[in-house]
């Protein structure tokens, strides 16, 4: 299709999800602040929900426009690209950032929104063990259930019971069993239009003291050997859980420190891509293939992104 009529076709369907989202929607939003990256372009149309009827909104809006429906949570495993997105992009930070704890299950129910490390060290305060290794996760929830994140020898597939997901490409409002999610090591069977909502979590009791003296040490762990600044955490997934991490390879064929434009190598974790203030997103994914490519060419592994790439060709 020549680019003319695929631009033509790309703002009829624009109009259109406008037309069904009414107030609730807003234009050419830029995305990029709202990632931990801090660059990329903006979204063609862009919805805070406030309720389940708002996503019920977006989902009739999909249906109309055919566009395609990204939710963007905290945002930090997300990259999205200088060209921005082509279709609806959705925020749950109005309306999923409750969480409730039954003392007597060791039972919780979180927001999808609800960030990591705050709920890593309420669940301290309260007793109960089982999700410190959170506390060093920058993400929410529901990013945390869709790519099943984790860190120092545990992940969200230990705690998880359920969580309320809705669909928005046919509107459907479900709970589904852990089993369901097709929950791997960084990854799931969870398809970008199913939004999770609120997830339950089993956890156990627990010394809130001891407790707490885990979330310092993985804290002052993370701030050893992690860098700050605009990244989105590890890049690619270990190749070899457990035996053979990405880092050690990066670091192995010496590309600590390689730069490509506005991004660069950390020199504190090969794992980590950094951006530069006011850099390019497409500078990031670049750097991030030759990166792959050069480790593939060297070492035999072939490694796989754990950051969502939203907008680029490839």
């Amino acid at each position: 299709m020549p680019a003319a009529a695929a631009d033509d076709l790309r703002h009829g369907g624009v109009d259109e999800a406008i037309a069904v989202l009414g107030d609730l929607a807003e234009r050419d939003v830029p995305l990029g602040p709202m990632t931990t990256y801090r660059v990329g372009g903006s979204a063609d149309v862009f919805v805070r929900a406030r309720s389940t009827a708002d996503l019920q909104r977006v989902a009739a809006a999909h249906a109309a426009s055919g566009l395609p429906v990204l939710v963007v949570g905290r945002g930090s495993n997300l990259l999205v690209a200088d060209g921005g997105y082509r279709g609806i992009a959705v925020s749950l930070l109005h309306m999923a950032t409750g969480v409730v704890i039954d003392e007597s299950s060791s039972i919780v129910e979180a927001g999808s929104a609800v960030l990591l490390p705050v709920l890593a060290r309420q669940l301290a305060s309260a007793g109960l063990t089982g999700f410190e290794w959170a506390v060093g996760v920058p993400g929410s929830i529901g990013g945390a259930v869709r790519m099943n994140a984790g860190g120092h020898g545990s992940d969200m597939s230990e705690s998880l019971i359920d969580a309320r997901i809705i669909d928005l490409s046919n509107g459907s409002d479900d709970v589904l069993l852990a089993a369901e999610f097709g929950l791997r090591f960084r990854g799931s069977g969870l398809r970008g239009d199913q939004v999770v909502v609120s997830a339950r979590l089993q956890l156990a009791p627990g010394d809130p003291a001891a407790a707490k003296a885990a979330l310092s040490e993985i804290v002052a762990w993370r701030r050893s050997n992690q860098p700050g600044g605009q990244n989105a955490g590890s890049v690619f997934v270990n190749p070899v859980p457990g035996e053979v991490s990405a880092g050690q390879l990066v670091d192995e064929i010496g590309l600590r420190g390689l730069r490509h434009g506005t991004a660069t190598v950390s020199d504190k974790h090969a794992n980590f891509i950094q951006a530069d203030d006011g850099g390019s997103a497409d500078d990031v994914r670049a750097l991030m293939k030759l990166v792959a490519e050069r480790v593939e060419v060297e070492t035999g592994y072939a490694l796989r992104s754990e950051i969502r790439l939203i907008g680029f060709d490839s």
